[in-house]
């Protein structure tokens, strides 16, 4: 049977730009914790929040709500999700993917704003890339290709060049929109509704390792 990596096999990116929540850290229960209860305080079926994963705040708040209440939803939203930190994990093969590259080859695209993204990040004691690219940094979020062109030009590299990692249809979207190749992980969506070059469970089935040429990142499986 062929390498679900196959596709990406001989191929040297300058860069790899991992999605967040779903990817790298398991986050689900506190996200469902708090949008539950947010969409509870403002009167929405929690039905209402289904495809919105890997949506900034700001986006569904503006999807779901009229004009006058977006300010204070977003407040509340921000509110709920940075005081719960309970039962947030590293997901498998996450910190050693991270570790596996140099600074200056891999970066963070999430959706979350700096703030959440941080609270996250300490309460898993992940090494953090020294580009990190939130909601915050750009105009528009997911499914937009801005928060991965930001990336890619924050690390000096062409999108072009880069490897994505996402777990979300919309993240995936935005990646092929800025001309990226895609790693999509079946974390947290379903297999068949993820489009992408490559398609593995999680991070623990791939190996990143660098061009002994310098010519870049390799993607390949990983044994278990």
């Amino acid at each position: 049977m062929p390498s679900p990596l196959a596709p990406l096999h001989g191929r040297a990116f300058a860069a790899v730009i991992f999605d967040m929540d779903g990817t790298l850290i398991d986050s689900i229960p506190v996200v469902i914790r708090s949008w539950v209860r947010w969409a509870q305080e403002h009167g929405l079926e929690p039905e209402r929040l289904q495809g919105f994963h890997g949506v900034p705040a700001a986006a569904i708040v503006a999807d779901l709500l009229p004009p006058h209440r977006h300010e204070s939803a977003l407040s509340r939203i921000n509110e709920l999700e940075l005081a719960d930190t309970d039962g947030i994990t590293v997901l498998p093969g996450a910190a050693e993917a991270l570790a596996a590259l140099a600074p200056d080859r891999c970066a963070i695209a999430t959706s979350c704003s700096t703030p959440l993204a941080e609270v996250r990040i300490e309460a898993t004691g992940l090494r953090v890339p020294r580009v990190v690219v939130t909601a915050d940094d750009v105009e528009r979020g997911k499914p937009h290709p801005d928060p991965f062109l930001l990336a890619a030009e924050r690390l000096g590299v062409d999108a072009e060049r880069c490897l994505v990692v996402e777990d979300a249809p919309g993240g995936l979207t935005a990646a092929r929109a800025a001309g990226c190749a895609t790693l999509a992980v079946t974390t947290t969506t379903p297999r068949h509704e993820l489009v992408a070059d490559a398609i593995v469970e999680n991070l623990g089935d791939v190996a990143f390792t660098h061009s002994p040429q310098g010519g870049g990142v390799l993607v390949s499986s990983r044994s278990r």
